[in-house]
């Protein structure tokens, strides 16, 4: 049998990393070659999970970690063949905290058996802490959050997001291009945000009305689809199916939004 999760430690252990990047924020050299970018990530990755891993291992030592590499393409398509481990997106956003721009976040996520059964994305700067459970609903602060009812489509925030294909797939850069017509063509706000979990997140809480992803990009996806699940929300993959772990397109939408989406993709 499986120790429930203590969830104030889990959520201490992910502010406490979050804090820890806020001491030198816009104080490092935004990179200016790829050798030094990579070497920034790095120390970004390996500073996050020392803390989380200071706090968690001792309370779990049986838990596997795994981290979540948003270039690895077929590790995205199915789940470790683990009954539980947690996937950690060290930072989400990093390169934004690298370029000395908000929009970044210490993303974590508990799988068991093949499902995500916990999650937390916590965003430093906004000191706001969105977390789900399985089966229990989704929280910002500790405090129910719900997705919009709005029902104008002109006042909707539409965003679309892409990941990395490597190698790269021809003609999909086209696919990315029908796709934003058909936002542009059904919401009256489209935006590019970034980064992808709060972004789901917020949708979870009612801030954005529609997310859409061509491509896999699981890693980057699960902590966010989680809490936007509980909350109530529609999550999809871009045919308007059921999203299932390896689904390479998500499209996330506050309840009955899709639909009015899928007419206009079909069109195009």
């Amino acid at each position: 049998m499986k120790k429930e999760i203590n969830i104030p430690l889990i959520l201490d252990a992910v502010k406490k990393a979050g804090e820890s990047f806020l001491i030198d924020y816009k104080k490092n050299t935004i990179p200016n070659d790829k050798k030094e970018l990579l070497a920034q990530l790095e120390a970004i990755d390996e500073q996050c999970l020392s803390i989380l891993k200071g706090t968690l291992q001792t309370t779990y030592p049986d838990i596997s970690w795994n981290i979540g590499d948003e270039f690895d393409s077929n590790g995205q398509k199915q789940p470790l063949p683990l009954s539980e481990y947690w996937l950690c997106d060290a930072m989400d956003g990093a390169v934004q905290y690298l370029q000395h721009i908000p929009g970044w976040t210490i993303n974590l996520a508990l799988i068991r058996n093949g499902e995500i059964y916990f999650s937390v994305i916590y965003d430093p700067l906004a000191q706001e802490m969105f977390w789900a459970q399985q089966g229990t609903g989704a929280f910002m602060n500790n405090e129910p959050i719900q997705p919009s009812t709005k029902k104008d489509p002109e006042i909707m925030l539409a965003i679309f997001e892409y990941g990395h294909q490597e190698p790269a797939i021809p003609g999909f850069n086209q696919k990315h291009g029908m796709s934003v017509t058909s936002l542009l063509d059904t919401f009256g706000i489209v935006r590019n945000y970034g980064p992808h979990g709060l972004q789901l997140a917020y949708i979870g809480a009612g801030r954005i009305d529609v997310f859409l992803q061509l491509g896999l990009d699981t890693y980057n996806w699960l902590a966010g689809i989680l809490i936007a699940k509980e909350a109530g929300v529609e999550i999809l993959n871009k045919d308007a199916q059921p999203w299932k772990w390896g689904d390479e397109s998500l499209l996330v939408a506050a309840p009955g939004i899709a639909d009015r989406f899928m007419k206009n993709e079909i069109k195009n």
